[in-house]
């Protein structure tokens, strides 16, 4: 694995676990567990991108990476549920109209379902690299 995918891997567990302790506050501050949710995948997402050398975009559309990841492979992310995150993503950061979230801000039900949304997806994208890494010649045939 590249060190580039390390290092994108390691800032969105950072995500996620801020997202988790967030959760367990007795105040939980459901917008900013989503925004973290949302980080997270971005980031999953965009150290797969870079482990299959298709180059990165700035952006923060979940929907714009997973479709450049289904250019080459479909590894199995749920859309649905990615285009609400993604919708939360922004509704949480900034003030306006609120087109999926009737009562404003994600209730604590929908920000336990977005941390174990952001999990799968780790697991999806771990086991894809991990599958990728089992695939690779070992370095001492690649120098044969």
């Amino acid at each position: 694995m590249k060190r580039q995918v390390e290092d994108w891997i390691i800032l969105a567990d950072k995500d996620l676990h801020a997202a988790e302790i967030i959760f367990k506050e007795d105040y939980p501050l459901t917008n900013i567990v989503a925004f973290h949710c949302q980080q997270t995948i971005e980031k999953y997402l965009k150290a797969f991108l870079i482990e299959k050398e298709i180059p990165l975009i700035k952006t923060h559309d979940l929907i714009r990476l997973n479709g450049m990841i289904k250019e080459t492979i479909d590894i199995g992310i749920d859309e649905n549920k990615l285009m609400i995150i993604n919708e939360v993503y922004l509704e949480s950061r900034y003030p306006g109209e609120l087109g999926l979230l009737s009562e404003g801000m994600p209730t604590s039900r929908q920000a336990k379902e977005f941390i174990e949304y952001a999990k799968e997806v780790k697991t999806i994208i771990q086991n894809k690299l991990k599958n990728e890494e089992a695939l690779e010649p070992t370095s001492s045939l690649r120098s044969q």
